[in-house]
């Protein structure tokens, strides 16, 4: 499904391989290692094979300007007793970041997740120093469930990370 949604220059659509490149420039970008759990120096043939070989249940996001993927949305939904949630990660191109881009991928995911896929339960993991971050996710709904200290280890020393979800109440089954 393609979407044109809030701004007509960004469009968002599902993940095709031949985005490899684009995705492997944002993650080589400023300030995206530094916010995620991604490693300096990424395999860009890594990227590929990623990219050719995702699960089948994952869904993947890109926010398109001008022709370039300058954003990407993972949602990777539950199973089994936890079908009802799903985990997200995103990451905006550096030179894109502050432009709306991250909102307009988290709207479609969110639309999607609790509109067509029936997920009540949006978790992600964020660092506790990444405002700008943290300001969107509470736009959205998200609210930070716990501190995950020793998080992870950044630029030579351990940084704590926020635990946040969103919880829509499930619908009531109609009709039976």
């Amino acid at each position: 499904m393609t979407r044109r949604v809030m701004q007509p220059e960004i469009l968002v659509r599902s993940v095709e391989a031949d985005d490899w490149e684009d995705i492997a420039a944002i993650q080589e970008s400023a300030n995206v290692v530094f916010q995620t759990l991604l490693l300096p120096y990424p395999s860009r043939d890594a990227i590929r094979d990623r990219l050719e070989n995702r699960s089948a249940n994952q869904v993947e996001l890109v926010a398109v300007v001008n022709g370039v993927a300058v954003g990407l949305l993972r949602l990777q939904p539950g199973s089994g007793r936890r079908a009802h949630t799903a985990r997200l990660a995103m990451i905006v191109h550096g030179d894109y970041q502050h432009r709306g881009i991250g909102t307009v991928l988290l709207e479609a995911a969110l639309d999607l997740a609790e509109r067509w896929l029936a997920i009540s339960r949006v978790e992600l993991e964020v660092f506790t120093d990444n405002e700008a971050a943290i300001a969107l996710y509470r736009k959205f709904g998200f609210e930070i469930e716990g501190t995950l200290r020793a998080f992870a280890f950044r630029d030579g020393q351990y940084v704590d990370a926020y635990l946040m979800a969103r919880v829509r109440p499930t619908p009531e089954v109609g009709g039976l």
